[in-house]
């Protein structure tokens, strides 16, 4: 079965009492492309982030610092797509999944699409683009 962009792969049961968050449709100008003209004039970039993590500090408390914040993310993502140009959007998404998992300790999953709409294809197309999702690695002595 084929999943789409926007039915997100749900846990496993081993990822019981992670519940998913998302930032959809962070819209960033970037300079990634492998043409010359992208990389000068640079062009639209959208971007999906879901990730998991454990809410049961936050929900118990109701305090920000025992969550993600999500503004956070919202920046380091922009920051990302308007830095270093990459030829492809796979080494772009590779690029914010790493970051993201380095980053927020917090995420234990997390699933990045990004769309390239206006990729010079030529051609009339609705959306191109990669979804990539990664789990954090799970160290050898189990302590994650």
């Amino acid at each position: 079965m084929r999943l789409s962009p926007d039915r997100p792969r749900l846990p496993s049961s081993d990822d019981e009492g992670l519940d998913r968050m998302f930032l959809h449709g962070i819209e960033v100008h970037g300079r990634h492309g492998v043409f010359d003209f992208e990389r000068r004039a640079g062009q639209r970039f959208v971007v999906d982030v879901d990730w998991w993590l454990a809410t049961g500090a936050a929900v118990a408390s109701d305090r920000l610092d025992a969550t993600l914040c999500y503004k956070r993310l919202h920046d380091r993502v922009v920051a990302i797509i308007a830095g270093e140009p990459w030829s492809l959007i796979e080494t772009l998404a590779d690029a914010l999944v790493r970051t993201l998992l380095a980053e927020f300790a917090a995420i234990e999953i997390v699933r990045v699409t990004v769309h390239k709409p206006d990729a010079p294809i030529g051609g009339t197309f609705a959306d191109v683009g990669i979804t990539m999702t990664r789990r954090r690695p799970i160290d050898r002595d189990g302590a994650g």
